[in-house]
């Protein structure tokens, strides 16, 4: 019996947008995945905490975002812990309560390229495959193939690099616009969209 398939995706989500729903369903799609988890970041060691929005407005943001998706799981493991939140820590805590699952990791080619800045990257690799999404930019194929050839070479990880189209949506510019009062209509679900409003996130800059 072969095993289930779940892609994992995580980020702040501050707020999660269409970009992030489109990619996840492509590789879904593409790997043939059962399911794709998201999980809203906890503390993450490469980002302010003061500057990231409550986790439970993110937490309820991104449960609206996915709501639709019947193959769309949410988890709150990040968001419950008090200390900084590593990678490694939260892929061996699923991989230990899910054992009869093959876990895919969901990355931009941006964070692939730092991923050597990940606590306890060089473990981190052999845990679990990797989808590394490509943007449509020939400039960067050639540097993108051969790293991920050498990681899997030096390092017996399962990298694979799916081309991915081009969204250019991002949480930033979507505060931004939310603060300067533009419409971020069709950048972000429509729950999505409500809940900013209702709650005044971003309107005040602080995200809180």
């Amino acid at each position: 019996m072969s095993k289930k398939r779940v892609g994992i995706i995580g980020g702040t989500f501050d707020p999660i947008h269409n970009g992030h729903l489109i990619l996840a369903e492509y590789s879904r799609l593409h790997f043939h995945l059962d399911e794709v988890l998201f999980i809203p970041a906890g503390n993450p060691p490469h980002k302010d905490g003061d500057g990231i929005s409550p986790g439970r407005h993110r937490y309820n943001m991104t449960l609206l975002a996915i709501s639709t998706n019947p193959h769309f799981r949410l988890s709150a493991m990040e968001l419950e812990e008090r200390n900084t939140t590593y990678t490694i820590h939260t892929i061996k805590r699923l991989q230990a309560k899910y054992p009869e699952v093959d876990f895919y990791f969901i990355l931009g080619s941006d964070s692939f390229f730092d991923i050597h800045n990940w606590g306890s990257y060089k473990e981190l690799v052999t845990l679990c495959d990797f989808i590394v999404l490509k943007r449509p930019d020939r400039d960067m194929d050639k540097e993108l193939e051969i790293k991920v050839e050498k990681f899997n070479k030096s390092y017996n990880s399962s990298f694979h690099v799916l081309e991915a189209p081009l969204i250019e949506i991002s949480s930033t510019d979507i505060r931004a616009r939310v603060r300067e009062g533009l419409s971020i209509k069709y950048l972000v679900p429509e729950g999505v969209e409500s809940y900013i409003e209702k709650t005044g996130l971003y309107r005040d800059g602080n995200g809180k």
